[in-house]
């Protein structure tokens, strides 16, 4: 959890979890398990996934109906200079892509798409 820990204070400016954030980070990261989170509007679901995302290797693929809070997250974490996208049928050609090539290339860290993609 020290790294967990680590990009939460160096990442997203906190020094704490909140609510139940620890026990399912830590059921993500160190029990290699998966976890339901039902947390209500505004309660911390986002730092659930965002933190073992940028913990652990590989991608984290986020699926999503609501593109206006998609971009949202992913414009948040792109000026934390986390590299993420959304793909969803507002995208031109030349950023799906672009997508496309920085999760072949194992560049993206964390990916949002929505389920009409």
């Amino acid at each position: 959890m020290d790294k967990a820990y680590q990009v939460l204070r160096e990442t997203f400016g906190h020094d704490s979890f909140r609510l139940s954030q620890e026990a399912v980070i830590r059921r993500l990261i160190e029990e290699d398990n998966s976890a339901l989170v039902l947390y209500p509007t505004g309660g911390g679901k986002s730092l659930t996934y965002q933190v073992p995302a940028l913990c652990l290797e590989g991608l984290t693929l986020v699926i999503s109906p609501l593109i206006a809070l998609m971009k949202d997250q992913v414009d948040a974490l792109v000026r934390r200079g986390v590299k993420a996208a959304n793909l969803d049928s507002t995208q031109p050609m030349d950023r799906i892509s672009w997508i496309r090539d920085e999760v072949l290339s194992g560049s993206m860290k964390i990916l949002y798409v929505a389920p009409e993609r």
